[in-house]
């Protein structure tokens, strides 16, 4: 049986695969390329992209701008498929980087982190970016669609729902990630539920997306059963060839156990899942690592209290510098095997969601 297309507002996409966004300088244009080019949904991270710049300590709005508008266009020449980026809220240059990713004509901003409820009065006149807001729940959804509605008389072309499984910053509390309620399966028939009342158009409804733990064709077949759109999936897109990390990062994969996947109190004041190693345990062992912050990245951020600065850390992990770092990841993170490339991987894919069709029928 053959995956659906995935239509967002008039972008369409042939497979109901979203790859991801991942900050600093995990998925960038040679991660998003590929992923559009085999038919799914690349997305480009907006946070710090310009963290490897010579100047980004000393201006770093715009290094960032100039690097995200530098590998947007990098994309487009490499592919025609759908390009999208995500804009995390807590950005302190969140506006910019919508206002940059729009004014290159990205397909779709998908922005989480926050209620971004001021995104659609930040796109130019006449632009025609899609929006896709990330929700950790089904009254989030809805309250972005009633202030969207109301303030811009408009709503989401999409709307993406990540569970507790997900890497990186978590939209729950540490007792809400460990609760059967919470699981991603219900949080999408909700979130679905809550969207009804919002049709776009006359008839069509807007398109749900699951995220967060999503790993083999058979999660894809069963999420769109509950009656998702699509899926969007970072941790397996990480292990391949075209991801833009370092080899060293990626080997932390590979090498995960799954007790290696804990959660951490992140600098910016949320839980984040990562992959356990030594600088994490000397964090949790009240070793503070000294440092000074050129970047002012995220709104959440007090330099004074946190134990270390997370664009730092990320930034060296992205170049296998785990000594002073470490790898957001999410929870299936330790089912990966190999790296393969992005073509296999999608071909993986498709192939599983096909046989569990399949078997669902006989």
């Amino acid at each position: 049986m053959q995956l659906p297309a995935l239509k967002i507002g008039d972008k369409l996409s042939p497979l109901p695969i979203v790859q991801g966004g991942m900050g600093v300088g995990i998925s960038m244009s040679g991660l998003a390329s590929a992923v559009a080019e085999q038919g799914g949904v690349g997305v480009i991270s907006a946070a710090m992209p310009g963290i490897q710049e010579p100047d980004i300590a000393k201006n770093s709005q715009e290094a960032n701008i100039r690097v995200l508008r530098r590998e947007i266009r990098k994309a487009r020449q490499k592919t025609g498929g759908v390009i999208g980026v995500n804009v995390m809220v807590a950005l302190t240059n969140f506006e910019d980087m919508v206002r940059t990713s729009a004014a290159e004509g990205a397909d779709v901003i998908f922005a989480g982190a926050g209620l971004p409820l001021s995104l659609p009065g930040l796109l130019p006149e006449g632009s025609r970016t899609c929006l896709a807001p990330i929700v950790s729940s089904a009254r989030a959804a809805r309250i972005i669609c009633q202030k969207w509605k109301s303030r811009f008389d408009v709503l989401p072309d999409a709307i993406v729902v990540e569970g507790p499984m997900a890497g990186g910053h978590l939209g729950f509390t540490k007792d809400q990630i460990q609760d059967p309620a919470f699981a991603l399966e219900n949080l999408v028939v909700e979130v679905i539920e809550s969207v009804r009342e919002f049709p776009e158009g006359d008839t069509n409804l807007i398109p749900v997306i699951a995220a967060g733990g999503i790993f083999t064709g058979k999660d894809i077949h069963r999420f769109l059963s509950l009656g998702a759109a699509a899926v969007q999936m970072g941790t397996r897109f990480v292990a391949t060839h075209e991801c833009d990390a370092d080899d060293g990062f990626k080997q932390v994969y590979l090498n995960a156990r799954e007790e290696d996947l804990i959660i951490i109190e992140s600098p910016v004041g949320m839980p984040g899942r990562v992959v356990r190693n030594g600088f994490i345990d000397e964090v949790n062992q009240g070793r503070k690592k000294p440092f000074a912050c050129p970047f002012h990245c995220i709104k959440t951020c007090n330099p004074s209290k946190s134990p270390y600065c997370i664009a730092k850390a990320l930034a060296n992990a992205r170049r296998g510098r785990f000594e002073k770092g470490f790898a957001f990841a999410g929870q299936n993170a330790h089912r990966v095997r190999k790296i393969v490339s992005v073509k296999e991987l999608i071909d993986t894919l498709v192939w599983e969601y096909g046989q569990s069709a399949a078997a669902k029928a006989a």
